[in-house]
């Protein structure tokens, strides 16, 4: 008879929650992933689907039943994601979940410049009063978003000529997150982590950028029939860059891991 996994992840079907998984897979270590659409999932030996299960339904504490550590990836940019995290954490208190470790953002803040960094810094206070064992992780700005946001050329543009970014690597978070996944000694609990990569770059270091005014920035996606409040967010990214938001370095990548973490240049 095998022992059942003790330990749910989320987001397996995006790309950090899918290295996590796979990290966790070659480790061997057995992982419940609950997802929105379990079908889309990978089939591994140590993942088992869980779901259909939504954070902000009944199904996901039915999901988590009989869960101790649960590894909760931030929600996707819905215009609910404050009340999803709600309604989540909460589920993981009446399901008995012991710990939760939340990916967040480095420079959530009540009034971070990055609209989408201030529902992160809800979500932690709101975990840090649950009465949850807790871990919050917050990684940088992910290094492939620039290729996400380059133009047809391959060109990055928006306003941050002189500001920097600890541009970091899924693959980086991830293997933080397994290792504190895997931890039984407890040093993590009520830790806030930063997660970066080795130095902080200005986009013209890190590749091929443009440097336009928040103005211009707003216009091209107006421009682009981008609602306002999805075009005042993706230039309030760049403005965090501009404002030092998200430069920290730090050492959590290879204190944790024992390996630096990835450069980010394009």
């Amino acid at each position: 008879m095998t022992t059942p996994a003790t330990l749910a992840i989320t987001g397996a079907t995006g790309k950090l929650g899918g290295w996590v998984s796979q990290l966790l897979e070659e480790a061997g270590t057995d992982h419940v992933a609950v997802a929105r659409q379990p079908t889309r999932l990978p089939q591994r030996s140590h993942l088992r689907p869980a779901g259909p299960a939504a954070y902000d339904d009944a199904t996901f504490a039915n999901a988590l039943a009989g869960i101790d550590t649960l590894l909760l990836v931030s929600a996707s940019l819905s215009g609910r994601r404050l009340a999803e995290h709600t309604a989540a954490i909460e589920s993981a208190r009446n399901a008995g979940v012991q710990r939760v470790v939340y990916v967040s953002l480095l420079g959530a803040a009540p009034d971070a410049t990055y609209i989408n960094a201030r529902d992160h810094w809800q979500t932690e206070q709101m975990l840090a009063s649950s009465g949850l064992r807790w871990t919050v992780v917050r990684p940088s700005f992910y290094t492939d978003t620039l290729d996400r946001l380059a133009d047809e050329r391959g060109i990055v543009r928006g306003p941050a000529p002189t500001g920097r970014v600890s541009l970091v690597g899924h693959r980086d978070i991830a293997e933080v997150l397994v290792k504190i996944l895997g931890d039984t000694t407890g040093r993590y609990d009520g830790a806030v982590l930063p997660i970066t990569g080795p130095e902080a770059l200005t986009l013209a270091e890190a590749g091929s950028f443009e440097a336009i005014t928040a103005q211009e920035a707003r216009r091209i996606r107006s421009e682009a029939g981008e609602p306002p409040h999805l075009a005042e967010a993706w230039v309030s990214w760049f403005l965090a860059i501009e404002n030092g938001e998200v430069a920290e370095v730090s050492d959590v990548v290879p204190e944790v891991t024992g390996h630096e973490a990835a450069h980010a240049i394009r």
